[in-house]
């Protein structure tokens, strides 16, 4: 091996919550190869740019990372630390992908390799929460923070796991840790504000979205939220001016077509209200039970 490899984290996200896009650090994701073998040893030439594509984040295509990975695992050569690492980059092209099943193969891989190698388990997570394995993600996401307890963006995505199952209180809890030891984790304050805005703590929520939309003004997400938590606080123009700002980001986001019709009809537009409800519905045919969740009374 002509050089190490390193590993890199694979941000974002938009975690769908009943039809909300909801903002969340999904952090670095691996991929996995079957155990064919280490038979095709590369040209002594070409080792240096397997390594150098394995280990490109958004510089190459994801195709061009996992071809690295892949020649760099079946050459068999080097530490077992580099095939971790290996395993993890290439986990992470597929995910890019939106191959999850052979992400979580990789991701496994690399954790069975170094069973005390944090990110793999906090990428596993990740790659179970985009397949709806909500349990598994939050027992991987568990795991990593045994190995790393000052992993800040495993408590972001355990938060978001917590989300998925309207486990709203430890979803705040793992959002406050989360940001407490990474304070730019922006998709944390933006969970955290859609959080907030739904257990109630509407000012707390308030200050979480405006922070994230001053650097972020594409936001659908924090957009979204903000006008959730104008909807409760009664300041319906307010709300349909972020829910206009979420629609011209996500046209097809349910929350914010509901949430604006509900918007709509207080401010007396009947026939506003109903078309966006209608929409939504047809977006989401239970956006109103999910509502009522949020702490927003179904429409009659």
């Amino acid at each position: 091996m002509l050089r190490s490899l390193s590993e890199w984290d694979f941000g974002v996200a938009m975690t769908a919550r009943a039809g909300f896009v909801n903002a969340v650090m999904l952090v670095l994701i691996i991929v996995l190869s079957s155990s064919a073998g280490w038979a095709q040893k590369p040209k002594k030439g070409s080792s240096l740019k397997n390594v150098e594509l394995c280990n490109s984040s958004d510089r190459v295509s994801p195709e061009a990372r996992i071809d690295g990975c892949t020649a760099f695992i079946e050459a068999g050569e080097g530490a077992v630390n580099g095939f971790v690492i290996a395993y993890n980059n290439r986990g992470n092209a597929y995910s890019a992908k939106a191959d999850y099943e052979r992400a979580i193969k990789d991701f496994l891989e690399a954790a069975r390799l170094d069973p005390n190698y944090a990110k793999a388990f906090n990428n596993l997570g990740v790659a179970y929460l985009r397949t709806g394995a909500n349990d598994l993600a939050i027992g991987a996401l568990e795991e990593a923070l045994k190995l790393n307890p000052n992993y800040g963006a495993a408590y972001a995505n355990r938060a978001a796991a917590y989300l998925k199952t309207n486990a709203f209180d430890r979803a705040a809890r793992d959002y406050d840790e989360a940001i407490r030891l990474d304070p730019k984790l922006e998709a944390a304050r933006s969970g955290r504000c859609w959080t907030r805005a739904v257990l109630g703590a509407l000012q707390a929520a308030l200050e979480d979205c405006d922070i994230v939309l001053r650097s972020e003004t594409n936001n659908a997400a924090a957009y979204d939220s903000r006008a959730l938590i104008n909807l409760k606080m009664g300041q319906f123009s307010a709300a349909i001016d972020d829910y206009n700002s979420a629609l011209r980001l996500v046209p097809k986001l349910a929350s914010a077509l509901y949430g604006r019709g509900l918007a709509r009809f207080k401010l007396g537009d009947t026939d506003g209200g109903h078309s966006d409800i209608s929409a939504a519905k047809r977006i989401d045919a239970a956006i109103d039970e999910a509502f009522v969740r949020y702490g927003v009374p179904r429409r009659d």
